[in-house]
């Protein structure tokens, strides 16, 4: 606990300041390297159950991804009434989502068709590879997106960092104080239905803080920071069943006292596309 109290101050700041502070392509830089890093961890996952994934294209595509989702903040639109938009501004090339997903299936599919694995292996080195690309690259993009909302898209990327943090803090409290319920065994044996509910708990009193300071409706947030966190939850019992299949404890000793990359963001790769789309679905209202 102490290595991972010590990793947390060193780090915590650090992307504190990043998204506060930093401009947004050096924002994306960054995103965009800690999900590099974390596929790497992946791949490495799924080569111990016998899946060697393409990587070197997987990545290329995740970071055409990263590029896509930032991209999508140079198109600025006005809206008319009667639910009337249209383009005002573009201010740099666009590259839509679904032309990297296309130009990942292409060269997936050439890349099975060009290798010298053993052609028993090229299924499984597909399935890998889009796993990675689907399942973490293109969640945890969505970091960008809730960047890109206007005017509070600083905030909001903190709001959902810290309604993790904070969830993960207090599901260690209250599950080591008071947990009794096994949630997912077979997954996680420590994990406990009542340090769910401290997860969640964290979460919410996280949502009714940035509601008094963005002057924005409490409820909202509260919704918002609710659907996050069971979303993340779960992005973290998935994790641990990567973890699990493979039989290892972390996905590396990247981060002392927190394991590696993929361990340290497994909430935020679901809790991020969750909390963008309830804002598009909620907050806006």
């Amino acid at each position: 606990m102490a290595l991972r109290i010590l990793t947390a101050i060193v780090l915590v700041p650090i992307v504190v300041a990043l998204v506060w502070w930093g401009p947004g392509w050096l924002i994306a830089i960054a995103a965009a390297g800690v999900a590099g890093r974390a596929l790497i961890e992946f791949f490495e996952l799924s080569e111990r159950v016998g899946l060697r994934a393409f990587r070197v294209w997987t990545l290329i595509c995740a970071a055409g991804i990263f590029y896509a989702q930032y991209s999508a903040g140079f198109v600025t639109t006005r809206t008319l009434g009667f639910d009337i938009a249209f383009i005002h501004r573009v201010a740099g090339p666009v590259v839509p989502i679904e032309a990297v997903l296309l130009i990942f299936v292409l060269g997936a599919a050439a890349s099975g068709l060009a290798t010298r694995r053993p052609i028993q292996e090229v299924l499984p080195a597909l399935g890998a590879s889009a796993a990675g690309l689907l399942l973490i690259a293109l969640p945890f993009s969505y970091i960008l997106r809730i960047e890109e909302i206007d005017p509070h898209g600083r905030e909001l990327v903190l709001f959902t960092l810290l309604l993790v943090w904070a969830g993960d803090m207090f599901a260690y409290f209250v599950g080591r104080g008071f947990g009794r319920l096994a949630m997912a065994p077979a997954l996680s044996p420590k994990k406990t239905w009542e340090g769910a509910l401290g997860n969640l708990l964290g979460a919410l009193l996280v949502a009714v803080v940035f509601a008094r300071w963005l002057q924005m409706d409490a409820l909202t947030l509260v919704v918002i920071a609710a659907l996050g966190n069971i979303a993340g939850q779960a992005g973290d019992l998935i994790e641990s069943a990567y973890k699990r299949g493979a039989g290892v404890k972390d996905s590396s000793a990247l981060l002392p006292g927190h394991g590696g990359m993929l361990d340290r963001i497994d909430s935020l790769i679901l809790a991020a596309p969750v909390v963008w789309a309830a804002w598009e679905w909620v907050g806006k209202r």
